[in-house]
Parts: structure tokens; C-alpha cells; sequence
């Protein structure tokens, strides 16, 4: 693995960490870039997992990208939410329940909402998809009521 690929990954390890032990207190925001924790119960463990991921608002809604880097798998957190779409979403200090829906490329809202994540995380998930055959998901969660 590359210098820059471990250092990233130590750094979004780290900023995880920091999120998580202040409560939300530091984290939301990455070098300008919004953050939520995403707390998803484990498809085979029961237990709660905890991936910090970038998103963007909208509709009353928050998109999230399953991309894993343009890794070939998708990321666990997915698979856990598929097999439970019920999850919890942190925004800074505020814990929120919601539910998981996945966006795939068919759904008439990925191309506009694709668009926006991409924008607004300078074009990495281009870079991403371009990585891999894996089509790359969007998820959408919103707020249990």
C-alpha cells in the first residue's frame, strides 16, 4: 500500500477515534467536509459498529456513499444495513435514529445525488467508481418517525 494510502487511512482512523471519545464534541467537520457517524448492528455479531463517513443533507435526508476506497467488496457497514436497515446516525453531538435505504444506479434519484456527494468531496467518488467494476451504492438515511 502506498505511503499516501496508509497516512489517509491512519488519518480517518484517527478522526474516528476523536469523534467518537468527545461525543461529537470534534469530528463533524474533516479538513472542511461534513462527517456522521453511522452506527449499524453487525449482520452476524448483533453488536453495534461505528464507521465515520462523509455526507451531504438533503430533503430532510442524509447520502452517504458505499465506497470503500473502489475497493471490489463493499464496505461491511453496508451489508450490515442491508441485513438491518435500522441504524443510528450521529451528527456532531446529535444522536438520530433512521433508516437505511440503498440507492443503486437504477433509482431516478442517483445521478442528481451522486452529482452532490461527488461535488462535494472534490470528485473522489469518480475516482472511486473508476477503480472498480463494483457499482457503487448511495444510501440514504432518514429519520424515523
Amino acid at each position: 500500500m502506498p505511503l499516501y494510502d496508509k497516512a489517509f487511512r491512519t488519518t480517518l482512523r484517527v478522526h474516528q477515534y476523536l469523534y467518537e471519545q468527545t461525543n461529537g464534541m470534534v469530528g463533524h467537520r474533516l479538513l472542511g467536509v461534513a462527517t456522521l457517524l453511522l452506527r449499524t448492528t453487525g449482520r452476524r455479531s448483533g453488536q453495534t459498529r461505528t464507521n465515520a463517513l462523509n455526507y451531504v443533507e438533503d430533503g430532510g435526508r442524509y447520502i452517504v456513499v458505499a465506497s470503500k476506497g473502489g475497493a471490489p467488496t463493499p464496505p461491511a457497514w453496508l451489508l450490515n444495513l442491508q441485513a438491518n436497515p435500522a441504524v443510528e446516525v450521529q451528527i456532531a453531538r446529535r444522536r438520530i435514529p433512521c433508516t437505511a435505504t440503498v440507492l443503486d444506479h437504477e433509482d431516478p434519484e442517483f445521478a442528481r445525488l451522486w452529482k452532490l456527494v461527488n461535488d462535494k468531496n472534490s470528485g473522489r467518488y469518480d475516482t472511486y467508481q473508476r477503480k472498480t467494476d463494483r457499482p457503487i451504492p448511495l444510501v440514504a438515511l432518514t429519520l424515523k418517525v
